[in-house]
């Protein structure tokens, strides 16, 4: 049985990511020109900003420096999220875009687009927004009728939350704090 350069490298690097409190998502080598170039996607529940993104980086530069997985010859390290427009393809994946609008592409055929409301173990539960006026309905899909997943990007998203994330400990005012 013979394993892939891609398999390889993920059983190396995957333990090292988990250390650092994210998941290995992705992993690619591509050849461009004479050089090779390793992809590396990672995330958490949390997400990970840059300054995790540097620390995970010069962890698995390390690690493949001391090590002969990516074989003789220069390679660059690309180490990244996976970006707005993600595709889901496992559970955890569906939580972390609780409240976001997801295109469904569906087994049956035909297409859905609507915003997760909750995950279990089974499913999702959707709030299918409406059309022309009417009011969103909610509709329950199940994993198995999904084919396809992509989170939707929103520009003009009209927030429901309470936006307002700063907090004022001294009972000023703002102009009284200038």
């Amino acid at each position: 049985m013979s394993t892939t350069q891609s398999e390889r490298l993920r059983e190396l690097l995957e333990p090292l990511v988990a250390s650092q409190g994210l998941d290995l998502e992705e992993i690619a080598v591509d050849s461009v020109g004479r050089r090779r170039v390793l992809s590396v996607v990672v995330d958490s529940d949390t997400g990970a900003d840059l300054d995790r993104i540097a620390d995970v980086s010069r962890a698995l530069s390390a690690k493949l420096d001391e090590t002969d997985a990516m074989g003789e010859g220069e390679y660059t390290l690309e180490v990244g999220t996976p970006g707005a427009e993600r595709s889901l393809t496992q559970h955890r994946h569906y939580v972390r875009a609780t409240d976001r609008l997801v295109r469904f592409q569906l087994y049956e055929g035909g297409e859905l687009v609507a915003r997760i409301l909750a995950v279990d173990e089974d499913g999702l539960d959707l709030e299918v927004p409406g059309v022309k006026g009417r009011k969103p309905t909610t509709r329950r899909l199940p994993f198995g009728d999904i084919d396809k997943a992509r989170v939707q990007v929103e520009f003009n998203r009209k927030d429901t939350k309470n936006t307002d994330h700063t907090e004022n400990t001294d009972n000023k005012t703002e102009e009284e704090e200038a």
